[in-house]
């Protein structure tokens, strides 16, 4: 036996007595034997063994798994470490129809694949599955067409709530049905909902078993989800689902929600409160950390424990170390995400360590993660949708600067003149990034309070101010703001607080996460005080630093402040989405004599406050289905990532004592209109060119270099008309940079359609190949893969051309293996192809 053949079985051996495995053979020889189907073993065969495992042409296997009785379970294909183990693939199959096994394992010690032969392809697995999951698993025979075929309907999920409700007299009578799905918390699905469950059963259809929904916050992606997992339950494609959420928030909302919307056909626990007892439920909820620690989550589960696993917020829960979690588990996956592509699609000059190229590679890696490889969800729904079908509303954004959040944000910054200790005379800028962290300003502080308190909506029924939540710096941030805001409520509504009207939620306040829920629930440290018959919180403000940006559902939150500058655009969208859930205020007016004086019942908008000109920093990297004309204060902000809580240095600090004005207050509601420009403006764009007679003559004349110097100056400069190459290329949908050039000769028909990247780079290589002429026929992958990775990542380029090979090991795109599997002349012969003949700008995205 080769010594890599020796040692690819010794590590086998161990992977299965790791996981409690009877296994023939047991001292890491081949069973090599041969068997009859449904043939009980016993210990004498062990005589039968024998070494040849690589030479034998009879047809032996090389390990052979059993159950608890004794009966062949799995066959194991054996293969060399340097060998790829799906080579053995068709080899197994073979065994394992001789042997009636529905499983296999292909390993080579170091990669191993989990494989049923009857569903599917080989998926890779970190840890061999336990016994008893796989002998779970085996009574459990999926049938896709099942999947497919099932009919989902609107009230697909009420059916489970209340199976006999079409009977039901409230129900049938018209006048009482409206108060009958009230009071009975029916939920029917909404139409696109439904679209997005279609649009799954299609690509199951199509052989597919990753999914993404892209759909905005609020929405109902948990609604969704619901009916997602009946389907597969209820059509016998997964015995058990397990539903990842990355904050503990949310594991809560996720179990009350598939409690009110699966029970009583199916049961829903939380891991951490039913370690012992899990197996007994349909659905599995828990937080991806809580696995993460020391990798438990190989020792707690086996990776055929569940068979559909759900991502909430894909974007987050699997990034990083988390997705060895969510790639763990064999089967389907599922992930959602409220975060679309499109954000970040503009993200083409941000440098390796900028938070925004970090958002941009963890967004486009969860949409690969999903087979999205063009960034194309299996179902979408925007924002923009939600507004228009009626199901969300647009904010109202509040721009307001005062005369040093102005100075912050400008290219010089705020700047301070002081002397030293030696009584030198010093200067120094501050920036917004600074705001709190090293600059502080109280002036600031109360000013920004102030405004927000004259400006903010008000409950439409009470008539004080509307429930908001207020976004601070950091938790002393935190504390100082909802002090002031305390002061100023005792100054505006005399006697009616007790230094209540705000709270801070943040980490160290105790409780806090309870806090949240009461606020939700509308009993906040007391209920309503200026109408004892109407249902809302005492508390009128949370103040928080992060712990409600994501997945908190509250529908009534009339006003958001972002007292600080975020440079996330994961945060900056889901923050705004606190506020889009429409909310009818008489459903908590329990007065009928005083509904009638209720003028606007309907929430249709919200406000979101914006001190730092946040909108003004994602408006020109990101267009949020809506055209925002605010002013310009300067610069568009810093590339530094958000801050996270932590607190300043005291030695670095600076405290401004001055006083501070209010330089500007602006309201822009965000409308239709906006979004109409927006959805029209490819097309609108090239009615305009096309008709202009100097851009039509010079194409035909072939004078390049004279059109886009005109298009430049007439259309990107000229400020009415709004146009600019960065909001083309958004509305073109491609996923790589066009160039102006390639714009106009699409329209003018001058090439059909534009060619995707993977497109331009298998034309690229094709060159490379008829040029270079390798040798090495079988190596072609291999070189095929570094190139792509060479051209299209810059993570990878930094890496190579720094010759910094071992972050290869810890790359998502490129790893270290691809590399060595890489010959080693190509390895220096593709960069420099590339840099000599390549243009890799019109790769980036």
């Amino acid at each position: 036996m080769a010594v890599k053949e020796a040692a690819a079985r010794i590590k086998i051996n161990k992977h299965l007595e790791a996981a409690g495995w009877r296994f023939f053979p047991d001292e890491g020889k081949p069973a090599n034997i041969q068997l009859e189907p449904n043939v009980k073993l016993k210990k004498t065969d062990l005589d039968a063994l024998g070494n040849d495992f690589d030479k034998t042409k009879s047809g032996f296997v090389d390990f052979l798994l059993l159950d608890d009785n004794g009966f062949p379970l799995i066959v194991l294909e054996a293969k060399a470490e340097s060998k790829n183990p799906l080579a053995g693939k068709e080899q197994a199959r073979r065994y394992a129809r001789s042997l009636n096994c529905r499983f296999v394992l292909l390993s080579n010690g170091n990669l191993h694949y989990f494989w049923d032969i009857d569903h599917g392809n080989p998926h890779i697995i970190t840890n061999f599955p336990e016994p008893h999951s796989v002998g779970e698993y085996k009574k459990f025979n999926p049938d896709h067409r099942r999947l497919v075929d099932t009919k989902v309907a609107d009230d697909y999920i009420v059916l489970t709530q209340k199976p006999n409700y079409k009977s039901e007299m409230a129900q049938l009578n018209e006048l009482e049905r409206k108060a009958y799905i009230h009071d009975n918390q029916l939920r029917f699905l909404r139409e696109y909902q439904l679209k997005a469950i279609h649009a799954l059963q299609r690509s199951v259809d199509e052989g597919n078993d990753r999914f993404l929904f892209e759909m905005a916050t609020g929405t109902g992606k948990t609604l969704t989800s619901a009916a997602v997992i009946k389907l597969f339950l209820r059509s016998g494609n997964a015995r058990r689902v397990l539903f990842l959420v990355d904050r503990l928030e949310l594991e809560d909302q996720a179990l009350k929600a598939f409690k009110a919307l699966l029970t009583p056909d199916y049961q829903t626990v939380i891991y951490k409160e039913n370690r012992d007892d899990w197996r007994r439920a349909e659905i599995v909820v828990t937080t991806v950390q809580s696995l993460l620690f020391n990798n438990k989550y190989q020792g707690l589960f086996s990776p055929t424990d569940f068979d559909l696993v759900i991502s909430d917020e894909a974007h987050r829960s699997i990034s990083g170390n988390a997705r060895a979690v969510f790639e763990y588990f064999v089967g389907y996956k599922l992930g959602l995400t409220a975060t679309p592509k499109d954000y970040l699609k503009n993200i083409t000059n941000a440098k390796y360590g900028d938070p925004r190229e970090f958002e941009r590679r963890q967004l486009l890696d969860t949409y690969r993660t999903f087979g999205c490889e063009r960034g194309h969800p299996t179902y979408r729904y925007s924002l923009l949708d939600g507004v228009r079908d009626g199901y969300l509303v647009s904010p109202t954004v509040v721009d307001a600067r005062t005369d040093i959040t102005t100075a912050l944000l400008s290219e010089k910054g705020f700047v301070v003149q002081y002397k030293d200790e030696t009584g030198d005379d010093q200067e120094e800028a501050f920036k917004q990034r600074e705001f709190e962290k090293r600059f502080f300003a109280e002036a600031t502080n109360q000013l920004l309070c102030k405004t927000f308190l004259e400006n903010a909506l008000v409950d439409p029924v009470s008539k004080e101010i509307g429930k908001s939540i207020v976004f601070s710096v950091s938790q002393n941030h935190a504390a100082k703001i909802t002090q002031i805001l305390n002061q100023m409520a005792d100054r505006m509504f005399p006697g009616k607080y007790n230094s209540d009207f705000a709270v801070q939620v943040t980490s160290h306040v105790p409780e806090a996460q309870q806090h949240t829920i009461n606020f939700a629930n509308n009993k906040l440290l007391g209920e309503e005080n200026f109408i004892p018959a109407y249902k809302t919180s005492k508390t009128r403000v949370c103040v928080t630093v992060g712990m409600m940006t994501t997945g908190y559902d509250c529908t009534d939150i009339l006003n958001l402040a972002l007292f600080r500058p975020i440079f996330s655009p994961q945060d900056f969208i889901q923050i705004k989405g606190r506020g889009t859930r429409r909310h009818n205020f008489l459903d908590q007016l329990f007065d009928e004599s005083i509904k009638d004086g209720v003028v606007e019942a309907q929430k249709t908008t919200f406000k979101l406050f914006d001190f730092f000109a946040n909108c003004e920093y994602f408006e020109e990297v990101y267009d949020y289905d809506e055209v925002i004309k605010l002013p310009k204060p300067g610069s568009k902000g810093d590339s530094e990532g958000e801050g996270n809580g932590s607190e300043a240095d005291p030695a670095k600090a600076y405290e401004y004592l001055g006083a501070d004005l209010i330089a500007q207050v602006e309201e822009v509601h965000i409308g239709d209109e906006g979004m109409k420009i927006d959805r029209m403006f490819f097309k609108e764009f090239e009615e305009k060119v096309r008709d202009n007679d100097f851009i039509v003559k010079s194409i035909e004349a072939g004078q390049w270099d004279r059109v886009i110097d005109y298009v430049n100056r007439e259309f990107f400069e000229k400020t009415d008309h709004y146009y600019s190459l960065d909001k083309l290329r958004k509305a073109a949908d491609v996923d790589r940079r066009l160039s102006l050039q390639e714009i106009l000769e699409k329209i003018f028909g001058l090439i059909p359609r534009f060619k995707s990247k993977d497109e331009l780079l298998e034309e690229e290589f094709a060159k490379f190949v008829a040029e270079s002429k390798p040798d090495k026929p079988k190596a072609i992958p291999a070189i095929k893969n570094y190139f792509k990775a060479y051209v299209s990542n810059d993570q990878v380029r930094h890496i190579i051309e720094n010759r910094q090979f071992t972050e290869l090991a810890t790359n998502p795109y490129f790893t270290t293996r691809d590399y060595k599997a890489v010959p080693e002349e190509f390895r220096r012969l593709v960069p420099e192809y590339i840099k000599d003949n390549v243009p890799i700008n019109k790769f980036i995205a």
